[in-house]
């Protein structure tokens, strides 16, 4: 079958939406209050559609926004976030989304961005297009009973406070709060305004209603806000009429050990709660090694999240830092991109250009996206065929260079 692929017209919108729906198996219903909604926010020159040439249907879509995307260093590096993608089940393999993803790349060098980012639905798909698993992410589940911690003592030790607050007063201080935890988390991106709005119910979509939840904040014994943490529970009973609630987190956002600490503490420590459900964390947590007692949490969850395509080395590798100087010449192979070429980064200057000389390793551009954040390792990369090595040693430089101290985490789902 032939389509036509492009970006889609005003009118063309509520078609648009009921194949993502479709696609995302959410609803089959597009109503007045949905279009309306998504019509505010929608850049029409960056939502793609591909359209049946027989039926005019359109049968895939995918859209995409500016994101900024804290790298190794603090740099914030200017990324174009690709969501909404979909194929109806009729029109699948037939090279839809690749044609689609083509007309998003080649839109984004002429923007100048140096990345793109997603969340894979599914992990077979987007290697194809060069994009890499970046980041991960683990939710444990606590069981309160087994942690240690003496319930009678939930007060933070270090003289700062837990204050439950309404959700005005967490639209006024969550922002600030989660820029300053973006500015040092390697992995983090930008919440705009209607990230907030949707948050906190000031907007919500027809097809997902707002559930309200609970707003904790931590502040220093000085007054200043240092963590944040939005739950919900569920209302558990026995037949005996025992509760047995479950909490799950929804957000928690910490710029201190000590703020994140206080706020487990605290979370723990809630009256009917026997299981806290900690939420997609960071990988190296402090949960659940902050726990007297760590087996008193399960991981429940263990998976790749953040997905990163390199669209311009020289840009992208020149915009982070690195642990250790030294200097290595990688080869990256693109089939579907601009990023094919050989490159020579200095890490002692964070310099990277373009060279003719000998390449040290080899690897296509979904490897080098892995390995931009600092999470994965080059050595084991190599150890599994995803890295040649042309230098001996060339491997274990590379994971010195790239590698973080602590590993970088995508709080947000996009």
């Amino acid at each position: 079958m032939s389509a036509d692929v492009r970006p889609i017209a005003e009118s063309e919108l509520p078609a648009w939406v009921r194949t993502v729906h479709t696609g995302f198996l959410t609803t089959s219903r597009v109503t007045e209050a949905d279009m309306a909604q998504r019509a505010k926010y929608t850049d029409f020159s960056r939502t793609y559609g591909a359209f049946d040439a027989d039926s005019g249907r359109c049968v895939a879509a995918l859209r995409s926004f500016p994101q900024e995307l804290t790298v190794p260093g603090g740099a914030a590096v200017r990324a174009t976030a690709v969501s909404s993608v979909g194929v109806l089940p009729t029109h699948r393999r037939q090279g839809l989304l690749t044609r689609m993803m083509a007309a998003e790349f080649a839109a984004a060098e002429a923007r100048g961005d140096a990345l793109a980012t997603l969340i894979a639905a599914e992990y077979p798909i987007y290697g194809r297009y060069g994009f890499g698993p970046a980041t991960s992410l683990v939710e444990w589940e606590i069981d309160v009973a087994r942690t240690g911690l003496d319930r009678r003592l939930s007060a933070p030790a270090d003289g700062g406070r837990i204050e439950l607050v309404d959700v005005e007063e967490l639209r006024r201080v969550g922002p600030e709060l989660h820029e300053r935890l973006r500015a040092g988390t390697p992995g983090a991106v930008n919440r705009d305004e209607r990230w907030w709005s949707l948050a906190t119910g000031l907007e919500e979509w027809s097809y997902r209603p707002f559930q309200d939840k609970f707003y904790a904040v931590y502040r220093t014994a000085a007054g200043e806000v240092a963590g944040l943490a939005v739950y919900g529970a569920d209302d558990h009973w026995t037949d005996a009429k025992v509760p047995q609630s479950t909490v799950q987190v929804r957000d928690l956002l910490a710029v201190s050990p000590e703020a994140e600490r206080a706020l487990w503490r605290f979370l723990c420590s809630i009256d009917w709660v026997l299981k806290v459900r900690t939420g997609y964390r960071a990988p190296d947590s402090l949960v659940p090694d902050l726990l007297p007692d760590p087996r008193s949490a399960r991981v429940v969850s263990a998976a790749d999240f953040l997905w990163v395509r390199v669209l311009d080395v020289v840009r992208a590798l020149g915009a982070r830092t690195y642990e250790v100087p030294g200097v290595l010449v990688l080869e990256v192979t693109d089939g579907t991109g601009p990023a094919a070429g050989r490159y020579r980064l200095d890490a002692g200057t964070g310099v990277c250009e373009r060279t003719e000389e000998a390449a040290d390793l080899r690897l296509d551009v979904a490897v080098l996206g892995s390995l931009y954040l600092g999470d994965a390792s080059a050595v084991r990369l190599a150890a599994l065929g995803r890295v040649t090595e042309e230098r001996p040693g060339a491997a274990a430089l590379a994971d010195a260079i790239f590698r973080t101290a602590r590993r970088p985490w995508c709080p947000d789902i996009f």
